[in-house]
């Protein structure tokens, strides 16, 4: 197996809610565990919190887990992009991707076409993640 690189992020008390949400667009399998499953949660107030959460669809993995007294999390969002890439065969799931998890977030950059050839956009979501899609023409590519 190649290594792989997978984003974990890292909420306030929202993952399981977010991490819903990110399955309801990108599909796929979500688990997840609270602290209180793994026995690890040290007060009440951890208990129902998600210690680790995987989504996993046919190319994409995400995992998140909620902070909590030891590891505290003050910027939600503001030190990461998750970049989405791919080509023009799959604009159609790559612009549903875009529209559906920038619902109820703020778009910076509308989904368009750039000077250097491919379709981008960015938007920060409902949760105060930032993304990133790149929609690379399949046309260009057999060209490199």
């Amino acid at each position: 197996m190649k290594p792989t690189l997978s984003p974990y992020l890292m909420f306030s008390g929202n993952a399981k809610e977010a991490m819903e949400f990110y399955k309801s667009v990108l599909g796929g399998e979500l688990v997840m565990k609270t602290y209180g499953e793994s026995g690890q949660a040290k007060s009440d107030n951890e208990k129902d919190l998600i210690m680790h959460a995987e989504l996993k669809n046919d190319s994409l993995t995400l995992m998140a887990s909620d902070g909590n007294a030891d590891h505290p999390v003050k910027n939600v969002g503001d030190n990461i992009h998750l970049s989405i890439s791919g080509t023009d065969e799959n604009e159609e799931l790559l612009t549903k991707f875009f529209n559906g998890l920038s619902e109820g977030g703020q778009v910076q950059f509308p989904l368009s076409k750039q000077f250097w050839g491919d379709t981008f956009g960015m938007f920060t979501d409902k949760f105060g993640f930032h993304w990133m899609v790149n929609i690379a023409s399949s046309v260009q590519k057999k060209k490199s």
